[in-house]
């Protein structure tokens, strides 16, 4: 050490050290002993949740002690107070020793005494909750509702995790749960009017939703609250299906979205603006892979929205499923170990933990932009929906629940309060309510869709949505030059500078477009206008297919480039994802998206279109039906790759006819467009117009870059999207096939190739909303057309066949109706690549035979 100024400072510091080191000879007792503590102190962090008092009725999470370790000694009482009470943390998978001793400083103190005032608001929210439940059993006995009973200090939780948040920052809140608790939660965290809610039961004017509408405990809601520091939080409650997990990535999207607002807005911190929060049943919480999926999105690129909080309402059952059948773990909530984030488990009745826990839960939130799981354990008083009997099932635990008393009881008790006066009360009021519900003439609105959504239409399709898409060619050339251009220095890959030399041509209309470059000039253009664009998937940003490339790699440094971003002064932002290998999570994760960000233009693509498959609950209950159901809208585009090119039965059917099945009252759009140009006016026209619909685009393999798929710099300049695509090159056929997609493209060839002149070619661009009249003014200019023949690749019991036919026929005025496709099969495709071939020449024959009738008959 060295030291400045005077001799006798010197030795002054050097006595000081001296003397220090004196002091701070190591003692071995009291070393031995501080090492033992600090042993012990960490078991305890580690496995002090297992032996913790958890379980309000005593019976399933018993206290477990860990065998063979240290437990006992110097500080074990003390570690066992803060470790072993009514809250377990797991929090020692973390790897950030920061983290760790954030929590360590947090936890390792005897709580402070509640303050007589928040208990009585604790005692209220409780006292609220629970006489609410038994206002509904009493009037509307045998009536499902899915109590909360049980668990009924997630409402006090809830109050303190809203305001604390909004201390912290938060304006807005997006919460997803099931229906556990949800009618509870809507009174009494949204403060909706108890009449409204009980409206649902009386089933007020129910022809306004014949065929239509949802469960009452399915529904969402919106409100502006009050927050204690005098803001107002704006709180979303996200409608919910009976598949309990599949909200999770909704309220993701939604969160990102309405973050990603903010940021563009005015450049503040959508992260700590915006708090998401995510209530999940125990089961559900483990067994349901969608959100395994949605936890993984956590942390990455174009995904994070900056720390989620995760609520699981945990009755220890679920519907008849003891633990032990639910979960392979002790407890549900062990899937989240898999990211470093802690877990509270927390005594559901021990109120005033529960409130502690959450507010640290959101300080954590927010100190470390990461996600915070509380395992609320309680218990459920009731039979799984009201009607259910449980002592079927679980006669001793519902003989102990019977004898329990409700949790408002035991904290006015807990308390020293009198709350007999105040459950009168409430009694009385809810009383009321249950009368005015009785009297009102309609269903209540409990939810408001926000301002940007006033743009916007939903309903059945009217030709005054329709809007021009062409560009000018000095448009094109424009967008053309910024989609080929790199910056200066930047080392692109010899086989993407080629790419980028052919598309630059393509751009000056000197060689024909492909798909790859026609969507580039279609989301350049839209950029250019002020429109943002998002699109995610596994390995989107080059394309499956090599077709994309909306990314560029540099490389001798591996530095990205998105060329898209960089067209014009004041353009709209481009953002592309390449996504986890998740279809359920992502596709949800951008339905949400697309949810609270209606002026953007959002995309999923899947890497081959039966992938979506492992999305069908995303598809089927929100995607086709939300706007029946709830009267929500979107406009997201499912990009599925779809076509037979031999690749076998997972590389070849996107399953048209699933999606078509879905189809009503124009609920969707399902299009497979045939030539590049139409799938850039079909791109635009989505983000274009006014009319929000989800938007099902079977896209080509083969065709992406096939001779017989490009289009001419002049059909971008046509005004619109053709929902059928007219015969152009023989006049008044004699037999009209029709058909979409490839197999369009290969009969043409073949047609050519037999000189044939009698035989028109009809493309079926847009399969839904059906577009009959286009259909029938291009069968009118071939007025001698006796056959009629539809074609397609799939075999009979899929495709669109079922769907196109009686509607077919219904336009054919006479003329014979036939269709041409593979015998009906378990699977969607052969195998093999040489049988494939020996089908697809015995298909395009046939559909080309001018005998037809008769070959298919023998």
């Amino acid at each position: 050490m060295m030291c400045y100024g005077s001799s006798k400072g010197l030795f002054r510091t050097r006595t000081y050290l001296n003397m220090s080191a004196t002091r701070l000879e190591p003692n071995p007792t009291e070393v031995a002993a501080t090492f033992q503590r600090e042993q012990i102190f960490d078991h305890y962090r580690r496995w002090g949740y297992l032996e913790a008092q958890l379980d309000p009725l005593g019976q399933y999470l018993a206290p477990a002690p860990i065998d063979g370790e240290v437990s006992e000694g110097p500080g074990a009482d003390e570690a066992r107070r803060y470790y072993c009470g009514t809250v377990g943390v797991e929090f020692m998978h973390i790897p950030s020793a920061e983290r760790r001793r954030w929590l360590q400083q947090r936890l390792e103190r005897d709580p402070e005494k509640t303050a007589p005032e928040v208990q009585q608001r604790i005692l209220d929210d409780l006292t609220r909750a629970d006489i609410f439940e038994q206002v509904i059993q009493s009037r509307y006995l045998g009536t499902k509702r899915f109590s909360l009973e049980g668990v009924t200090s997630l409402i006090p939780f809830l109050e303190e995790l809203l305001h604390r948040a909004a201390e912290l920052g938060a304006t807005k809140s997006v919460m997803g749960m099931s229906h556990r608790g949800r009618l509870n939660v809507m009174v009494n965290t949204f403060r909706k009017s108890a009449s409204d809610i009980f409206a649902k039961f009386e089933d007020v004017d129910p022809r306004s939703i014949l065929g239509g509408g949802d469960v009452k405990y399915h529904q969402g809601a919106t409100a502006e609250l009050p927050m204690r520091n005098g803001s107002t939080l704006s709180l979303h409650l996200v409608s919910n299906p009976s598949h309990l997990e599949a909200v999770d990535p909704i309220v993701a999207g939604r969160a990102k979205a309405k973050q990603m607002r903010m940021q563009r807005a005015d450049g503040s911190d959508g992260h700590a603006g915006v708090l998401p929060v995510t209530i999940h049943g125990d089961a559900a919480f483990a067994g349901q892979g969608i959100w395994a999926e949605t936890l993984n999105l956590a942390y990455v690129e174009g995904f994070n929205i900056g720390g989620s909080i995760h609520i699981i309402v945990n009755n220890l059952i679920g519907f008849t499923a003891e633990p032990e059948e639910s979960n392979s773990s002790r407890f549900a909530s062990d899937m989240a170990k898999r990211l470093p984030i802690p877990i509270f488990h927390v005594n559901a009745e021990d109120a005033d933990a529960v409130v502690r826990i959450a507010a640290l839960a959101a300080e954590y939130r927010y100190t470390f932009r990461s996600d915070v799981v509380i395992d609320l354990i309680g218990y459920r008083r009731h039979g799984h929906s009201e009607v259910d009997d449980p002592t079927i099932t679980q006669p001793l635990r519902y003989a102990r629940i019977k004898e329990h008393p409700p949790l408002y009881e035991i904290y006015a008790k807990h308390i020293g309060a009198d709350v007999a006066a105040r459950v009168k009360e409430l009694q009385a009021e809810f009383g009321e309510a249950q009368k005015a519900a009785q009297k009102l003439d309609k269903q209540p609105v409990v939810a408001r869709l926000p301002e940007y959504w006033s743009a916007y239409k939903g309903g059945p399709y009217k030709a005054e949505y329709e809007v021009e898409t062409g560009l000018t060619r000095e448009e094109i050339a424009a967008i053309a030059e910024g989609v080929t251009r790199a910056p200066e220095g930047f080392h692109v890959h010899a086989k993407i500078q080629k790419l980028l030399e052919q598309r630059l041509e393509m751009g000056h209309g000197k060689r024909p477009f492909d798909y790859g470059m026609a969507e580039a000039i279609a989301i350049g253009s839209l950029l250019r206008q002020g429109i943002p664009v998002r699109m995610s998937g596994q390995d989107t940003q080059r394309g499956t297919f090599n077709h994309r490339h909306s990314v560029l790699t540099d490389i001798e440094n591996e530095q990205q480039w998105i060329p898209l971003n960089h067209l014009a002064e004041g353009q709209a932002q481009f953002d592309v994802y390449n996504s986890t290998l998740s279809e359920a999570g992502v596709m949800g994760f951008e339905y949400g998206y697309s949810r609270d960000f209606p002026e953007s233009l959002v995309l999923w693509e899947a890497q081959f279109g039966d992938f979506a498959n492992g999305a069908q609950i995303v598809i089927d209950q929100f995607l086709s039906s939300a706007e029946d159901k709830w009267g929500l809208l979107s406009g997201l585009v499912l990009l599925l790759p779809h076509g037979y090119e031999g690749q076998g039965p997972e590389h070849s059917s996107a399953r048209v006819e699933r999606y078509l099945q879905l189809t009503a009252r124009d609920n969707m759009q399902v299009c497979q467009p045939s030539s590049a140009a139409q799938y850039f006016h079909l791109l635009r026209r989505q983000a274009m117009r006014q009319w929000r619909k989800p938007l099902v685009v079977f896209t080509p393999k083969s065709m992406l870059r096939h001779p017989a798929a490009v289009s001419p710099i002049d059909a971008f300049t046509q005004p619109r999207f053709q929902p059928v695509v007219p015969e152009t090159e023989i006049e008044n056929a004699e037999r009209l096939l029709l058909c979409t997609g490839k197999i369009g493209h290969e009969l043409r060839i073949e047609r050519q190739k037999r000189q044939d002149t009698k035989t028109g070619i009809l493309f079926l661009d847009q399969m839904y909303p059906w577009p009959e009249a286009e259909l029938i003014a291009a069968m009118n200019q071939h007025p001698n057309a006796h056959e009629i023949v539809w074609v397609q690749e799939e075999p009979e019991n899929m495709g669109a066949l079922s769907f196109v036919m009686p509607r077919l026929r219904r336009l054919a005025h006479g003329r014979q109706v036939l269709s041409v496709k593979r015998s009906a099969a378990a699977s969607p495709a052969t195998g093999s690549a040489k049988a494939h071939e020996m089908e697809q020449k015995t298909l395009i024959d046939l559909a080309l035979s001018h005998s037809l009738k008769e070959r298919l008959a023998k």
